[in-house]
């Protein structure tokens, strides 16, 4: 996806163990940056060698603090989002306005394990995605796909 979308600067909301911040160092040109955003080391921090290893490091700028706190300036190319589902909402509205012309925003999770197709499944993950999902349908601001791969996730890109 990096490579299609010529990204050069990158978003990861969610990093977890780094796996994704990984593939997204790997796939930017040598001088590209992924912004990597968790409220945690607890497991950013086992990513970090494996990112070091991989020769990559240099590019990941690793933030800990509430994605919505660094998601306040910028202009970026590639925005992911695999974070608190309750948030994605957010998230994909302040992706959007960083997110230059022709940049994609790729938001993991959209079946939520099937739940989101279930009405008997009311917790706030499953409606905050559910919610999110009927509202990127119908979003003009953007192009949109959602690959049946995995857990679901919509590919968006910004008109």
């Amino acid at each position: 996806m990096i490579k299609f979308a010529g990204a050069k600067k990158c978003i990861d909301v969610g990093v977890f163990t780094g796996y994704s911040s990984l593939a997204w160092a790997l796939s930017v040109p040598e001088d590209g940056i992924v912004v990597a955003c968790d409220i945690s080391t607890e497991y950013t921090d086992i990513g970090k060698p494996f990112w070091k290893e991989a020769g990559v490091d240099y590019k990941i700028d690793l933030r800990i603090a509430p994605a919505v706190d660094t998601l306040q300036s910028g202009t970026y190319d590639f925005i992911f989002i695999d974070a608190d589902k309750e948030s994605y909402d957010t998230y994909y509205e302040q992706g959007l306005q960083l997110l230059r012309q022709g940049g994609v925003i790729a938001i993991d999770n959209c079946f939520w394990n099937g739940l989101c197709m279930k009405d008997s499944d009311t917790s706030a993950s499953t409606e905050a995605l559910r919610q999110l999902n009927a509202k990127i349908k119908k979003d003009s601001r953007v192009t949109a796909v959602m690959v049946n791969v995995a857990d679901g996730t919509f590919i968006c890109l910004k008109k």
